[in-house]
């Protein structure tokens, strides 16, 4: 289901984005998008360190998923 938000923005903002062709719907959506994927990440971070932190592991977990991927790094 998709939703539809709305916010407010001074008119002088609107014609800017107007005369620059900017599409506020397409950045809205991109900046909330992208806004999400960061939170994600460092949720997913923190999550990483509290099992590292209980774990014990000799080294930080985002250094061992790094080499992990990257077998050079090894």
């Amino acid at each position: 289901m998709d939703y539809e938000i709305s916010t407010k923005v001074s008119r002088s903002l609107v014609e800017k984005a107007r005369k620059y062709g900017i599409n506020l719907s397409e950045l809205m959506r991109k900046a909330i998008e992208e806004e999400a994927r960061k939170r994600e990440i460092e949720w997913a971070l923190t999550i990483m360190e509290e099992i590292s932190d209980k774990a014990r592991l000799d080294k930080p977990s985002n250094q061992l998923i790094g080499e992990f991927r990257d077998p050079k790094v090894r």
